[in-house]
């Protein structure tokens, strides 16, 4: 299964009610959205027909999430019949808005996807949903920090180690998709501040020069789950459910958890 089409499915499966995208590009992502949403490039280009009701934010991801009110387009205005009519919760513009379904694909650099994800967790919780890209590099030259190859994935690889080893808490799946495979993350916590006090340290160890040691289960894709097997585990209508009542992390998570490990993921 190619990437755009695991993206449209988890689209239906997940329900989300809002979508982040960080790294347009030409939009061939941004076009499976139909719900209320973010986009986010310095230099867009989009070519693609748009059908959702989207902010085309041209800007870098960092200046991004620096804003005041960076959601401030998901949560609408104060009149509750009008945003019911535009898609949005009709009382959204006095709660906190919470991202669904967030997709990283911007800078291929691992520092970049490491800022990424502490700012879209921020935004998130435990029932959100976060997706990297190009987790699943196919060769070294791939993986390189110096682009020197056509398809290139950078060395955001790194995600998946790093989140293992400093966030044990979460959950995260890599996904055996075409070309470059995929890292989908369950239980965002937006208190947990362990990425940000030990941001550092972990720029210390893992920003290296070419050329990149690209562990041999990545390049052979260990681990890695079929996409299908994801997206028809049932625990995404469980979630779902939870998500829209506002099940708090403490009787949510845990159910969730066991689901996922149930489909035989790494964390």
């Amino acid at each position: 299964m190619k990437r755009h089409e695991f993206l449209r499915e988890l689209h239906k499966v997940s329900a989300n009610r809002n979508y982040l995208e960080i790294g347009v590009n030409d939009g061939r992502s941004l076009r499976l959205s139909r719900v209320p949403s973010i986009a986010v490039d310095p230099a867009f280009k989009v070519v693609s027909e748009i059908k959702c009701d989207v902010h085309l934010v041209k800007a870098t991801s960092d200046d991004f999430f620096a804003r005041d009110n960076p959601l401030a387009h998901l949560k609408g205005g104060r009149h509750p019949l009008r945003n019911l009519r535009r898609g949005r919760s009709p009382f959204g513009y006095w709660r906190r808005t919470t991202l669904d379904l967030s997709f990283i694909d911007g800078m291929h650099l691992f520092e970049y996807a490491l800022r990424d994800f502490m700012n879209v967790e921020k935004h998130s919780d435990w029932a959100s949903v976060i997706v990297f890209d190009d987790m699943l590099p196919r060769s070294v030259d791939e993986a390189a920090r110096d682009r020197h190859t056509t398809a290139w994935t950078g060395d955001v690889f790194k995600m998946t180690e790093v989140l293992a080893r400093y966030r044990p808490d979460l959950v995260a799946v890599l996904v055996d998709t075409q070309p470059t495979g995929q890292l989908v993350v369950f239980g965002a916590d937006p208190e947990n501040r362990v990425l940000h006090e030990k941001y550092d340290e972990i720029l210390a160890e893992y920003k290296v020069p070419d050329p990149q040691k690209v562990p041999e289960t990545i390049l052979e894709r260990a681990g890695a789950v079929p996409p299908e097997a994801l997206l028809e585990a049932k625990f995404w209508k469980p979630l779902v459910q939870a998500r829209n009542r506002g099940l708090p992390r403490r009787m949510g998570w845990e159910p969730l958890r066991r689901s996922l490990e149930q489909v035989g993921v790494s964390r």
